[in-house]
C-alpha cells in the first residue's frame, strides 16, 4: 500500500524537479539597494520551492504540538488520576479480603430442609 502513494509522489518529485532546473538567487536581505553586496545563495528552483514547503512543513507540525500541549496535560493528570483511582481500588480489595474471623456457632447460619 505505502509504494502506490511513494511510487507517483517519486515520479512526480522526480518530473517537477526536471522541469525546474534553472537556478535561481536567493537573497537574505530585503533591502539591498545593489551597491553593497548581500548575502545570497545560487540554487535550482526545485530545490528552494521543495525546501520552502519542507520549511513549512516543520513549522506547522511544531505549531501543531505547541497547541496540542494542553491536551498532553489533560492526558497526564487523567492517567496519574486512574492510577491513584487503581491503588485505591487494590487497598480496598485487600482490606475486604483481610483475614476474617471463624464465625461461632452461636451466630452461624445453618440451612435447614422444608419438608
Amino acid at each position: 500500500m505505502r509504494v502506490l502513494v511513494l511510487a507517483p509522489l517519486a515520479l512526480i518529485f522526480l518530473a517537477f524537479a526536471m522541469a525546474n532546473r534553472q537556478n535561481v538567487v536567493v537573497s537574505f536581505d530585503p533591502f539591498s539597494g545593489g551597491d553593497i553586496p548581500s548575502p545570497q545563495i545560487v540554487l535550482p528552483l526545485f530545490m528552494v520551492l521543495i525546501g520552502a514547503t519542507m520549511f513549512g512543513v516543520v513549522l506547522g507540525g511544531f505549531a501543531t504540538w505547541l497547541g496540542q500541549g494542553r491536551h498532553r496535560k489533560a492526558l497526564r493528570e487523567a492517567r496519574a488520576q486512574v492510577q491513584a483511582l487503581r491503588n485505591e481500588i487494590e487497598s480496598l480489595r485487600a482490606r475486604a479480603n483481610g483475614p476474617v474471623a471463624p464465625a461461632s456457632a452461636s451466630t452461624a447460619i445453618v440451612p435447614t430442609r422444608a419438608a
